[in-house]
């Protein structure tokens, strides 16, 4: 997600069928078929560890720009885990996308389905072999795109992301200004390549290189437009896609990103709530409406003086931002606000928040860079204006400015946007899971790709707080089974009205007393 929300979202992809097919000699004549070396991955990588322990690391080239194939080449960077079954039963590769806007890290991703940790069936997890990847600009994808860290990390607190006055408004405007400029200064030749249609591209690529006539393909956040993209512009190369926590196409991105501004407020005091339920343990107060008041509190305390000189509102907003997305950062960040609030400590603090380094920077650079090119931003600020300060003052307060400045560089981004990809088709085989209080995307995107898609299916998790709900920490089993099955035999439930299925979403997490 970003330096201004830490958070990680979890998903797995699956290709079905009961043998694997090489690509056609039509797609051999049409572009040149990549291979894939695989060798084993470093037990300690760079960036992410020892996560990649046990698996194979690879790359593929492809087009920068494919309007000139034979041009300048990008890598793409790919890991795999290797199924366990016999021969005979092996059915085909899963491709893995996590979203986490679109700057996030996918190459850790295959050891957890492949040894059937996230509430996948061993059975299906012991079929495929996994795929991993970073998407092109990101991670170990060369070039990994990172602009000026200023912006995201300038090593002391930064504004208030509340603007109280016109100067304080344009201290931001001139900071995200300046990072747009600098993306361009560093990446000019390369930022009108990094659209999510350029990703859909690359997916294809991977298909050729993994020796696929289809794939099948589950990705959640971003991940969603990225298949719901790829499955509109190479409908026949889709065996199966699995879209978890839906983006609304139509929303594509400043639309989706004022709509978040109303899911953030509205899970922000789910939150509060169930701290309230909780004051014998927190002491912030016994109703919603007290805890808030607490919350604010300890980032008026801020204001005043940043801890360490490092943590100040906008931090604040940072490390409370994860409540909204995953339910079971509640215990963490509660007790940060009962130590702060309550106690004046700041340990736990300091603990939950640290300046972002690499994969933090290059994630919101990314999640520009895509997003700012997909789809027409408005470039007068006075729009941006009226509508984040029309927001804000109807009660959206928790992180509507917050949102605005991490998407601002848009405003001023060095390169115009690209015609949206027109999403939809007949007959692609699509099964949607959405938490029912997603708030990067609400359930208005599961809702209109289920139309867009006529042959989709659409399980709805009632009460699920958490993006990616499905093979994740939320362990909702029911969930998982629905995604097991079709990804075992492309079992689906029967089509109806509204959600084709339902499942109840895990409990609420329970604090020690």
């Amino acid at each position: 997600m970003k330096k201004l929300a830490l958070v990680t979202s979890v998903i797995v992809a699956g290709l079905l069928g009961s043998a694997v097919a090489p690509a056609t000699a039509e797609d051999a004549a049409a572009r040149p078929v990549a291979t894939v070396a695989w060798s084993p991955c470093p037990d300690n990588d760079p960036v992410l560890g020892s996560m990649l322990k046990g698996l194979e690391c690879g790359s593929i080239q492809v087009p920068l720009d494919y309007g000139d194939p034979g041009g300048r080449k990008i890598t793409l960077a790919m890991t795999r885990a290797r199924h366990t079954v016999p021969d005979a039963e092996y059915k085909g590769v899963v491709v893995l996308n996590r979203g986490q806007w679109p700057g996030g890290i996918g190459r850790d991703l295959p050891t957890r389905y492949a040894k059937g940790t996230t509430g996948l069936a061993q059975d299906v997890g012991a079929a495929y072999d996994w795929i991993g990847f970073d998407p092109r600009g990101v991670g170990a994808s060369e070039p990994a795109v990172v602009c000026d860290s200023d912006y995201v990390s300038p090593g002391h607190a930064q504004p208030d992301p509340v603007p109280g006055t016109p100067a304080a408004e344009q201290e931001w405007v001139d900071r995200a200004r300046a990072y747009a400029e600098s993306c361009g200064d560093l990446y000019g030749d390369v930022l009108e390549h990094l659209s999510t249609k350029d990703a859909a591209r690359d997916l294809d690529q991977m298909r050729i290189a993994l020796g696929q006539q289809k794939i099948t393909y589950f990705g959640t956040d971003w991940g969603t437009y990225l298949g719901s993209v790829y499955a509109s512009m190479y409908p026949n190369r889709v065996q199966r896609m699995l879209l978890d926590s839906v983006v609304r196409p139509s929303g594509a991105w400043y639309r989706n990103n004022l709509d978040k501004n109303v899911t953030s407020e509205h899970n922000a005091r789910i939150f509060f709530a169930w701290v309230a339920r909780y004051d014998d343990v927190y002491h912030l107060g016994t109703t919603a409406a007290e805890v808030e008041a607490n919350y604010y509190k300890g980032q008026d305390a801020l204001r005043a003086a940043p801890v360490d000189g490092r943590i100040g509102p906008a931090e604040w907003a940072d490390i409370f931002e994860p409540v909204v997305y995953r339910s079971w950062t509640w215990l963490s960040r509660a007790q940060v606000l009962a130590d702060w609030v309550v106690r004046g400590d700041a340990t736990s603090m300091r603990a939950n928040y640290s300046d972002p380094g690499f994969p933090h920077q290059n994630r919101h650079a990314m999640t520009n860079a895509v997003q700012c090119l997909d789809a027409p931003w408005p470039r007068d600020w006075n729009r941006w204006h009226t509508d984040y300060s029309s927001q804000y003052a109807a009660g959206n307060r928790f992180l509507t400015w917050t949102n605005a400045w991490y998407s601002a560089p848009c405003a001023f981004w060095p390169v115009p946007a690209q015609t949206p990809q027109k999403i939809g088709k007949a007959g692609v085989n699509v099964l949607l899971v959405q938490p029912e209080f997603d708030t990067a995307h609400g359930v208005a995107g599961a809702y209109e790709t289920h139309q867009l898609f006529p042959n989709s299916r659409l399980i709805l998790e009632e009460g699920g707080h958490n993006v990616g709900a499905a093979l994740s920490a939320n362990n909702n089993t029911c969930l998982n089974a629905y995604v097991s099955d079709y990804l075992r035999d492309g079992t689906r439930p029967a089509s109806r009205a509204g959600a084709d299925a339902t499942c109840q979403a895990a409990a609420d997490p329970v604090p020690a007393s």
